[in-house]
C-alpha cells in the first residue's frame, strides 16, 4: 500500500497541506509516500490522470487505485484518508 501525492510549487493548497503530510509522515515512519511534482514529474503524473485541482492524493494497493484525496483537506481528512485505505 502505498500513497502518490503530487503538488505544485505554485500551488497554495499544496503549500499548507504539504505540512500536514510532513507532520503525519514524522509520526508515522511506514507511511509510504511517493511524492511528485506537477510540472517536474509530467509524465508519471499523466499516467495517474490529475485535473486542475491540486493537490491530489492516490491510495494505491499494488498499483490498483483504491481512492483519490483532491484538494486542500484538514488534518483530519488526511487522517481519514489514510486510516480507509491502510
Amino acid at each position: 500500500m502505498k500513497f502518490v501525492k503530487i503538488n505544485a510549487v505554485w500551488c497554495p493548497a499544496c503549500i499548507i497541506t504539504n505540512k500536514v503530510w510532513k507532520k503525519l509522515m514524522d509520526e508515522d515512519k511506514s507511511l509510504n509516500v511517493e511524492e511528485l511534482d506537477y510540472d517536474f514529474d509530467e509524465e508519471e503524473v499523466e499516467k495517474y490522470n490529475v485535473g486542475d485541482i491540486l493537490p491530489v492524493v492516490i491510495a494505491l494497493d499494488n498499483d490498483q487505485e483504491l481512492g483519490r484525496l483532491i484538494g486542500e483537506k484538514t488534518k483530519e481528512e488526511i487522517e481519514e484518508f489514510i486510516n480507509k485505505y491502510r
